[in-house]
């Protein structure tokens, strides 16, 4: 396995990691604190797109982000979490997070933060608006991290334009058992007289936002009502009261991402006034062109892993709950035949049986691991239990590598998908270089 060398940051976020007993504590209380001390970065950020909901967030940043970048805008960008590095999570006017410029942020923070009890997201989010408040740029895409209504990012009083993608069940220890439940945990942030683009939704989510923006007053552009986006010929076709259009399919591969498209490109939509100067139709092909979202249905093509089957095709990607399951099933429905086999790895949290169980039908086999450095992984021996009960035939590795030899020993030229976990996801790109 390949790995970087330790720096500076890396002891400086090891440390973070001790300043909270929980790793979740969803409360804004530590949030506001340290933002005071640091003068309030988030009041002087430039103008904000909110991102919050179960699946496709991530994706439909990118897109929303390509879609900005082609139209000449300088754009800031946080997600988490990360896959191979944290400098991932912040993008400053394009561009990663350089090193040493994240050290000095961390430093910076965990001075004013003086030792008091805060989470690892809380401080590194805080770390994020500090360098987007002191780094010129036309937009801020800031994505939550869990929920909505006290996630770490919903400190921006008045955003641009928030955004909500489809919700679904998950991270029900944090956000609620029932679909209202979580729903009502994204809505929260919704901002009074702030426009919400929102992507496809149970009637029981769909519900609970639009109430949500009724008592707000927040105008909604809502899929279904407002925009739809669907695939004809080979092409995206976006439709809402400005007019059609006809795209090429987002890079990102997935019926899913039709939706997710659509989605970024009613957001572009809404701030096509600000990108005078720029065709919106070269827009709005750029956001499908040119993004790139790694650990989503991503084709490996090179490195160790690759190596070790070289007739196989190998995919990645980090999706983990019973949506996800679904929309992996339908990509692989769609793709030519070719027999093919798992490798799995899963945190204790999730519905494992409810992510598998859509892809048993298409899968001839699911080889389970662990996922390394993961405290809350499943064992190898839980996640292949899992796959039995979903009906798919099942065995352990010790590890992806291990997982990839023995599949390609026996069947040289298998569609091989490794899955389950972002964080085995990133695992696997340090791996593979």
């Amino acid at each position: 396995m390949t790995t970087e060398p330790a720096q500076p940051s890396d002891a400086i976020l090891e440390r973070m990691m001790t300043l909270h007993p929980k790793v979740m504590d969803l409360v804004l209380d530590r949030m506001w604190r340290l933002l005071e001390a640091l003068g309030n970065p988030q009041d002087a950020l430039p103008p904000v797109i909110h991102l919050a909901g179960t699946n496709g967030k991530g994706s439909t940043q990118a897109m929303i982000r390509a879609g900005l970048e082609a139209a000449g805008k300088r754009v800031h960008a946080y997600t988490s979490p990360h896959l191979a590095r944290f400098h991932e999570r912040i993008r400053l006017a394009g561009d990663l997070i350089d090193e040493a410029a994240l050290t000095a942020l961390l430093d910076e923070c965990d001075r004013a933060n003086g030792g008091a009890q805060i989470t690892f997201f809380e401080i590194t989010t805080c770390a994020a608006l500090l360098a987007f408040a002191r780094t010129p740029a036309d937009y801020t895409l800031l994505e939550t991290g869990l929920g909505g209504r006290v996630d770490s990012t919903n400190v921006v009083a008045r955003p641009a334009l928030t955004v909500i993608t489809p919700i679904s069940i998950d991270h029900e220890q944090y956000l609620g058992t029932t679909l209202a439940q979580i729903a009502g945990e994204k809505a929260g942030i919704l901002k009074r007289g702030v426009p919400c683009v929102v992507g496809p939704q149970p009637e029981e989510a769909m519900e609970v936002i639009e109430a949500r923006a009724a008592k707000l007053g927040a105008p909604l552009m809502a899929h279904g009502q407002h925009w739809h986006a669907f695939e004809e010929r080979g092409r995206l076709i976006y439709q809402d009261e400005r007019g059609l259009l006809d795209l090429p399919l987002p890079a990102l591969p997935g019926a899913h991402q039709i939706e997710n498209a659509g989605a970024a490109i009613a957001a572009l939509r809404m701030v096509q006034n600000d990108l005078a100067g720029a065709s919106f139709d070269a827009v709005a092909e750029a956001a499908m062109r040119d993004v790139f979202w790694p650990a989503r249905m991503q084709r490996l093509s090179h490195g160790p892993l690759c190596d070790a089957a070289p007739e196989a095709e190998v995919w990645l990607d980090g999706g983990h709950n019973p949506a996800a399951g679904k929309a992996i099933a339908a990509h692989l429905a769609s793709l030519p035949p070719r027999e093919t086999h798992l490798i799995c790895g899963m945190l204790n949290t999730k519905d494992v049986t409810g992510y598998m169980a859509p892809l048993a039908p298409h899968v001839a086999s699911l080889t389970a691991v662990p996922i390394p450095d993961a405290p809350a992984t499943l064992s190898a021996e839980e996640t292949a239990a899992a796959a039995t009960r979903a009906g798919i035939t099942a065995s352990i590795a010790t590890d992806s590598t291990a997982a990839i030899e023995s599949i390609a020993q026996n069947r040289p030229d298998a569609r091989i998908l490794v899955c389950g976990s972002l964080y085995l996801a990133g695992a696997v790109l340090r791996e593979n270089g």
